[in-house]
């Protein structure tokens, strides 16, 4: 049994669901055989290397490429393992206990020690919060699902406790938060820094949004630079700035006879309101009703537990026998970008605490397909039509669920994400799960790959009908939603024919000539006014 259609409700744009649901109803795996007595395995571990792919069909490109490891049939119950703390595994979650019900916010004051900031910046931001208590209520009860696990991670390593408050300036506390510069994640990881600090980023899960990773990702980064600069004002403008700007700017003051701590360093503004953000922040937490302000209760206990996913999964399935709505599963597990849970790649999904329990009880009573999709490797370079046939499936499904643009090519070695069939109806290796990839290519010497910056005031609409390119592709050539927002001077990927690319390079050039010139004429404008004065003078 498969309910494509709301598996993808997050994933594909809505002209594709009902395809979705007519498609799938023949591609379903078969039902897994019936346990007479549910068997919960316990541990929290990375799921267990599954046996080699067996001889696929005929004629099926799959048994040529290391697609799947081929998983036993086993029952639906050992499909997870127990709920636990993820930071405590081995102790027992006892939600009776007595300090669970203590205010986890006097916990978070406790741990404060950082030395204090008391310049009118930080006034200016307090006033900022003080003046929005609505903005202020969304970003704390976001906290509240991930504040517990932040504390008990801080305080594990010996760090302050104001540590735990920066995702409130750097995302508001929301892990789908995506910047004009791709950082992404509560705690806005770049691509590049979040490969440096081991956050996979594939077409099946982005870690730089897990909420386990990009913490201990996040802390393993500040400590490092607190190491490099011992000043935690520092190590947060390097945080912000980079570590190597910080470097220059202390070296420049040196160089110049001035002090090199953060409040006598030349910043750009953005880092110069960093640090001030957070003590503002700091100041309310500690004081909210000095500001006119009330904090929401948050216990002193874990919002969520981790349960161990030993085999590939829907994620609408997951939800429904947790008994969560879609928006509260994926605020626990935003990493996910496709609608399957591949054991082999996240190894646990976080569930709030009775839904935790409720999800490993029902999951031992379903008998069902466990998931509707899997992973198939291109054997060779083709069009998405000639694969779609060769898979059996709908080219318009194909390109809709793997986001592939109009004239475009998919290169061998990459990883599409197709429905479950007799003949691939095994669980996704580690390998592919870890390193997937789809690459794509022109069809033909006729299209080019260029960048142009949105407009003030851009839509993704907008900015198409200016291109003159259908709003599909942007969406689909910048992994964008067709109602995402675009900030003026936002990189957007266009694929246009050669001609016109030309012409947007000339075109791009001759403005910055005219730029040039335009500078040169002030700087001459600007001596001669100067030369002019200085006559005036003698």
């Amino acid at each position: 049994m498969t309910r494509p259609a709301s598996a993808l409700a997050r994933h594909l744009p809505a002209w594709a669901l009902a395809l979705v649901a007519t498609v799938l109803g023949a591609c379903a795996s078969a039902p897994l055989p019936a346990s007479p007595e549910p068997s919960v395995a316990v541990g929290a571990g990375r799921a267990a290397s599954a046996p080699a792919t067996p001889p696929s069909a005929p004629g099926d490109a799959g048994a040529a490429s290391p697609t799947a490891a081929a998983a036993p049939e086993a029952p639906a119950s050992d499909a997870a393992g127990s709920p636990t703390d993820p930071l405590r595994p081995d102790v027992p979650v006892d939600l009776a206990d007595r300090s669970a019900k203590r205010d986890l916010w006097a916990r978070v004051r406790k741990g404060f020690a950082m030395p204090d900031l008391d310049t009118d910046l930080v006034r200016g931001r307090e006033q900022y919060y003080a003046a929005r208590p609505d903005y202020v209520q969304r970003m704390t009860e976001r906290s509240s699902r991930y504040l517990f696990h932040i504390i008990e991670e801080v305080e594990r390593r010996g760090m302050p406790t104001e540590l735990a408050l920066l995702p409130f300036i750097e995302s508001a506390f929301n892990p789908q938060a995506m910047s004009v510069a791709k950082a992404s994640g509560m705690w806005q990881f770049i691509p590049s820094t979040g490969k440096d600090y081991e956050l996979a980023q594939n077409i099946f899960r982005d870690d730089r949004r897990d909420v386990l990773a990009s913490t201990r990702a996040a802390l393993d980064y500040l400590q490092r630079l607190h190491t490099l600069f011992g000043d935690w004002h520092l190590a947060l403008a390097a945080y912000n700035w980079g570590e190597g700007s910080v470097g220059r700017a202390i070296a420049r003051n040196r160089r110049a006879g001035l002090p090199g701590d953060y409040l006598s360093l030349n910043m750009p503004n953005e880092t110069r309101l960093y640090v001030p953000k957070l003590q503002a922040v700091k100041n309310i937490i500690a004081r909210p009703a000095d500001f006119g302000l009330v904090l929401p209760d948050v216990e002193n206990h874990p919002y969520f537990l981790s349960v161990p996913i030993q085999r590939d999964m829907d994620v609408e399935l997951v939800a429904r026998l947790a008994g969560l709505a879609s928006d509260e599963f994926h605020a626990l597990n935003p990493s996910l970008n496709q609608p399957v849970i591949l054991a082999a790649g996240t190894p646990q999904v976080l569930l709030p605490y009775d839904n935790a329990n409720r999800f490993v009880h029902e999951l031992g009573n379903y008998r069902g397909a466990l998931a509707s999709w899997t992973a198939w490797v291109v054997p060779r370079t083709a069009r998405p039509a000639d694969l779609a046939h060769q898979l059996g499936m709908a080219e318009a499904l194909l390109r809709a669920v793997n986001r592939i643009p109009p004239r475009m090519l998919v290169k061998a070695g990459s990883t599409l994400l197709v429905p479950r069939s007799e003949r691939r109806n095994h669980d996704v290796s580690g390998h592919i799960a870890d390193s997937a990839a789809m690459l794509l290519v022109s069809e033909g010497p006729g299209l080019r790959r260029t960048t142009v910056r949105a407009r003030k005031n851009d839509s993704v609409a907008t900015f198409a009908a200016r291109m003159h390119v259908s709003a599909a592709s942007v969406v689909a050539w910048n992994k964008l939603s067709a109602s995402a927002p675009l900030k003026a001077g936002q990189a957007l990927v266009i694929y246009v024919p050669v001609r016109k690319a030309s012409g947007l390079r000339t075109a791009k050039a001759t403005s910055a000539v005219r730029k040039a010139a335009a500078r040169g004429a002030v700087r001459a404008s600007a001596a001669g006014n100067k030369g002019r004065v200085a006559s005036a003078t003698r």
